[in-house]
Formats: C-alpha cells, structure tokens, sequence
C-alpha cells in the first residue's frame, strides 16, 4: 500500500507532490533543496552550507519514515555548476561514511528557487 510521508522538519513541498512515498518496503523521497523548514526560507551561504541542509532535510524524512542513512541505497545529486562537485561530495560523504549507496551527480542549467543544489533519494529497509 502506498503510503505517503509527510514531517513539518522538512520543508514542504512547493507543488503538487509529496516530500517522499512508501511502499513495498521502498521510500522515494522527493528532490530536496537547501530550505530551512524553521524560516521556510533558502538557507544563505555556498555549496556547503547548501548541502548540509539538503541532508538535514533528508534525514528528517528518513526518520519520519522509520529508516536511516544507511538504509539509502540510491541519491541522484542535481547541481547548479559541477566545479561544485568536491565540496558538495565533502559534506554528502559525512552521511555515508559506510557502504555509500549507488548515485549519479550532474550539473543542470538551472535549480528551482536558484539554488546551488537539489538531492532525491531512494531508501530500502533491509
């Protein structure tokens, strides 16, 4: 059965879609952008400041969901310029110190609200 998961940590979503969707033991969370779910607001500051966000918010679904980190086994990582890549993989690196999960990285010519970037993940109970 689908379930769809919803945690005001996270920032809500802007448009006709949930922040992620359960089913089968699956949970597919939707892009996530560096907005503070507090001030509902872009947080301010480069690649890295960006990017701890993006995973903070990440994180808040993942436990609103009943899953962890280490239950990520797929991240498509969406940003604004690729000479971004080392220091946003710094950061992404801090939550997957172990067995990382599979992931494709790209720039696109542009991220909503602007920013620098954007991060869906795909997780699986064991």
């Amino acid at each position: 059965m689908k379930k769809i998961i919803q945690t005001s940590n996270a920032p809500a979503a802007i448009g006709p879609y949930s922040q992620a969707v359960e089913m089968n033991g699956m949970l597919f969370i939707s892009g996530q952008v560096p907005i503070d779910p507090e001030t509902g607001k872009v947080v301010e500051g480069d690649i890295t400041k960006q990017t701890e966000q993006v995973m903070k918010n990440i994180g808040a679904i993942l436990q609103a969901a009943g899953y962890q980190f280490s239950d990520v086994v797929k991240s498509t990582c969406l940003l604004s310029d690729m000479a971004h890549f080392g220091e946003m993989n710094a950061v992404y690196s801090r939550y997957y110190a172990e067995n990382p999960p599979a992931r494709a990285a790209f720039a696109v010519k542009e991220l909503p609200l602007g920013v620098l970037i954007e991060i869906e993940t795909i997780a699986m109970k064991k």
